[in-house]
């Protein structure tokens, strides 16, 4: 899993090509997986006879981890998606450009100015 604010000090204009091409696709692949995760369904428990209260008791356990685990995707692509300055999202395009990208243009503007 990728922490983003590690994700956005391993970036360096400088850094090597190969490095920073390294750097993208594991970004791009990160937020291909919490896509991916997202559009996966959650299947709904069956329906129940009588004497299956382990059965039961075992699908809506297993309801209860994939909801849990699509809320932690929701919130992770959110972190990617999301400038950490001014909370709007991150346009796609910029994103596209720039994996790693922490602040959506209008705040990589006043960042980039000092403010």
């Amino acid at each position: 899993m990728i922490d983003r604010d590690e994700a956005v000090r391993a970036y360096d204009p400088r850094m090597p090509e190969p490095i920073a091409t390294g750097s993208r696709a594991t970004l791009e692949a990160e937020r291909a997986r919490l896509h991916a995760g997202l559009k996966e369904g959650i299947v709904a428990p069956g329906p129940m006879t009588y004497g299956s209260q382990a059965a039961a008791a075992s699908q809506v356990f297993e309801q209860q981890r994939d909801l849990a685990l699509r809320e932690k995707n929701e919130v992770q692509l959110e972190a990617v998606e999301t400038c950490v300055r001014c909370g709007r999202p991150i346009a796609p395009e910029r994103l596209e450009a720039l994996p790693w990208a922490a602040h959506c243009i209008d705040c990589q503007r006043i960042v980039g100015r000092g403010g």
